[in-house]
């Protein structure tokens, strides 16, 4: 059994149009971006869900991604696997996975950043 659910919305954009994508979020949701590393965070809406732009290397293109929140890293990027997912590469000795949809689409399979993640989970038995 393991538990998962989104925990985070981030807003990819290479060096190039980080700072011009930062400052049109920022106004758009109505926030200040606080800047901590390559990321700069727009804070936590409703359901915790985080919501963070992230500078990448410009042979990046610009993208938006999920994070999906798991107690169990593998037992979760197995079960999208068989859903049709597939494992691009894993990071700090498979502590997260950045994984594709069957479309294309990134996303990320970490461990729990949200404080609400035991009451919003889905349990996967």
């Amino acid at each position: 059994m393991h538990r998962s659910r989104i925990g985070g919305i981030f807003i990819d954009h290479p060096a190039e149009s980080f700072d011009a994508s930062r400052r049109f979020w920022a106004a758009a949701m109505g926030r200040q971006a606080e800047e901590n590393g390559p990321y700069s965070s727009l804070g936590v809406f409703d359901g915790d869900v985080v919501v963070e732009l992230q500078r990448l290397d410009d042979d990046t293109p610009p993208r938006v991604r999920l994070d999906v929140d798991t107690d169990d890293v593998e037992a979760e990027a197995a079960r999208l696997e068989a859903l049709g997912a597939r494992r691009l590469r894993s990071y700090d000795h498979g502590r997260y996975w950045q994984m594709v949809d069957p479309g294309g689409l990134v996303f990320c399979v970490i461990t729990p950043h949200t404080s609400d993640f035991d009451e919003k989970a889905t349990r996967w038995d």
